[in-house]
């Protein structure tokens, strides 16, 4: 079979069509990537009058301090919860709904409506509900003998930004997990329940794997979101407290390069995020990639 190529009237349409997107992705991404990049090797007053060139001296000094340290594991514990979180739960709804022969289309529809939500307002939604003084979440665990507050506990804390991070992110995971679900043949399933496969088994050897295209994506994804747009809802509802305990790297950028106006290290600091963001994501398409069964 002979496939039919494509070709342009005219040799500057295709970059016309390009330019769009280019000019975005120079402004947005390239252009503050490198004003990042050069700042990261300088050391600037707070008023921005005077820098200095100092080389690779302020990475040195930031994996010397406790502090960064201390924020690159709280990452990970937030970046691995909220992960595990959103998706089990996504996963978790758009099986139930997938089962459903009616009002499908409408459970659809209000599960796709958090996504919508601003991390900045899903974060306060959530520090409303588990406010120690006014919560009906706090309320709820007070009647059962639980005495929650986030303001005095790291562990309440973190507990509170991974729910907030991870409810804003299910909606995303759950229309890509009802789309897969919805595109296995039936016939495979049937074919199992015939030879005797449970309920359970039916999913774990036949359902699962064939999600693990979506299920890697969306790891991937997740784990993106986490590390770089959940700066709102830990500003909305901890602001990296208490004690640091939910400073994460990308609330750290912003508290010591807009709060503190330490510019070079906030600059080293977005530079070593990015890094380790690049770097998950191939070791993830390096490895793990190749138990994904397309």
């Amino acid at each position: 079979m002979q496939t039919k190529r494509m070709t342009f009237p005219t040799g500057w349409l295709p970059y016309a069509l390009l330019a769009p997107q280019i000019i975005v992705t120079m402004i947005f991404f390239i252009w503050p990537s490198a004003q990042a990049l050069y700042q990261s090797v300088l050391r600037e007053d707070a008023f921005g009058m005077r820098s200095e060139f100092v080389g690779l001296r302020n990475f040195e000094r930031l994996f010397d301090d406790p502090v960064y340290l201390n924020a690159m594991g709280v990452t990970a514990v937030f970046a691995v919860g909220t992960t595990l979180l959103s998706m089990g739960l996504a996963l978790l709804f758009a099986v139930k709904v997938n089962d459903m022969l009616r009002s499908r289309e409408t459970y659809t529809t209000l599960m796709v409506w958090p996504y919508a939500v601003a991390p900045a307002v899903a974060g306060v939604l959530w520090w409303f509900m588990f406010n120690p003084s006014i919560g009906i979440i706090t309320y709820m665990l007070e009647m059962v003998g639980y005495d929650w507050n986030h303001r005095a506990s790291g562990n309440h804390a973190m507990i509170l930004i991974i729910i907030a991070a991870a409810w804003k992110q299910i909606a995303y995971n759950f229309i890509f997990f009802l789309a897969g679900l919805q595109s296995i043949p039936n016939s495979l399933i049937e074919a199992a329940a015939i030879d005797g496969a449970s309920r359970t088994k039916r999913f774990w050897s036949i359902v699962f794997p064939l999600l693990s295209p979506i299920t890697f994506f969306l790891m991937v994804v997740n784990i993106v979101y986490a590390m770089f747009e959940t700066f709102g809802i830990v500003h909305a509802t901890t602001q990296g407290g208490p004690g640091q305990a939910t400073n994460i790297l990308v609330y750290k950028v912003y508290a010591d390069g807009f709060i503190g106006m330490n510019l070079g290290s906030s600059a080293a600091q977005s530079v070593i995020l990015m890094t380790i963001v690049i770097t998950l994501t191939v070791i993830q398409f390096r490895f793990i990639e190749r138990r994904v069964n397309y």
